[in-house]
């Protein structure tokens, strides 16, 4: 039996990379497995829409996608289209995502819906103030709000709005150890998955090897991901002399990226915020490392403070502390089957068979 109809409108949805694209993705499919029937509207983001259909197609709910266009704003019209044509066949309606929030407060003036907002952080954390107060404007429109941490939740306390907070969950099945082992270079072995990119903090982990080489002389510091700013990065780790303790694997598959996390001692995230804005607002890649036992070291100020433990799953530093940073790898390394059983502890909390209950309260209430 049908409980509800949930339609959830994204503006990132797999099988492309995006962790907007991945908390929509499990939202709708745990909520399809507690009986809810969902429709996703989600934009068409490759060329070749072949892959997209494909995964689309063996999911256990509809998923609408906006074809792309040469002329973008097109694709915007087509979406508010799509959305107000499905608000009329739904119970609630879900926004996660800029331009997703500014579509539902829109169709919320046209039909009367229960609307939860879903935010992150960097659609919430504007430096131009017409865009911050366009969403300021559409979040008032919203009955429920939910933040995926509680930096997130901050960002919009002047609001004054009722603000719950839920944590991104990890499918705690897709993190299996591998079927094969691999050994990386370097001991301590440091690992950051993610675009290399200024947010993602790994330059922050760059400049802080000199120092950190002194006292860990094997040190390795491993970045899995999109290389957009590999280049850059690595002009600045040959002045200060660290080039050979960096590598670079690139985007890998599923199974490479289980290997890598397999052979790391510590997985580092010291995200840093753009200066147009974007920051980490979570940090799931964090608990995917915790639930193949990677214990974590991830900076304060940001999201990241709701994906670590502090003192069990890992530390929280300050992201240009190269003392921190030290004491915090000294700490792991002393004890790190104790760290291990802690991260693997701290993944399970997260497990989105429990996080979906959190939400499904907020769609019943």
């Amino acid at each position: 039996m049908i409980k509800k109809n949930i339609l959830i409108v994204t503006s990132e949805f797999p099988p492309q990379p995006g962790g907007i694209g991945n908390h929509a993705y499990n939202l709708a499919l745990y909520l399809a497995e507690n009986d809810y029937a969902v429709t996703v509207i989600a934009d068409q983001r490759d060329v070749d829409a072949t892959e997209e259909r494909r995964f689309d197609g063996s999911l256990p709910f509809r998923v609408k996608r906006i074809s792309m266009r040469s002329l973008r704003f097109l694709m915007y019209i087509q979406r508010i289209i799509t959305t107000f044509k499905e608000f009329r066949n739904t119970d609630v309606v879900i926004a996660t995502g800029k331009f997703s929030l500014w579509n539902v407060a829109f169709g919320s003036l046209c039909f009367k819906r229960k609307t939860m907002a879903v935010i992150h952080g960097t659609e919430v954390n504007f430096k131009s103030a017409w865009l911050k107060r366009s969403i300021d404007l559409s979040l008032q429109r919203f009955d429920q709000i939910v933040a995926v941490s509680h930096y997130t939740k901050s960002l919009v306390s002047h609001l004054n709005k009722d603000v719950q907070v839920i944590p991104n969950g990890i499918s705690i099945s897709d993190w299996k150890l591998p079927q094969s082992r691999t050994k990386l270079k370097g001991s301590p072995v440091l690992t950051t998955v993610g675009r290399v990119s200024s947010r993602k903090g790994q330059l922050n982990v760059i400049q802080q090897l000199p120092e950190l080489l002194k006292h860990f002389p094997e040190l390795h510091y491993h970045c899995v991901g999109i290389p957009t700013e590999a280049d850059d990065f690595m002009v600045i780790a040959q002045s200060l002399g660290v080039e050979d303790y960096i590598t670079f694997h690139g985007s890998v598959s599923e199974e490479r990226l289980k290997q890598v996390l397999q052979a790391t001692d510590i997985f580092v995230m010291l995200s840093s915020e753009s200066r147009s804005g974007d920051v980490e607002g979570f940090g799931i890649a964090i608990l995917e490392a915790n639930a193949m036992g990677v214990p974590a070291i991830g900076s304060k100020g940001c999201g990241i403070e709701d994906a670590v433990l502090d003192g069990a799953s890992g530390f929280l530093i300050s992201n240009e502390s190269d003392i921190e940073f030290k004491n915090a790898i000294n700490r792991i390394m002393a004890s790190p089957i104790n760290f291990k059983q802690e991260a693997l502890k701290w993944a399970n909390q997260h497990s989105w068979s429990t996080i979906i209950k959190r939400y499904e309260e907020l769609i019943e209430n």
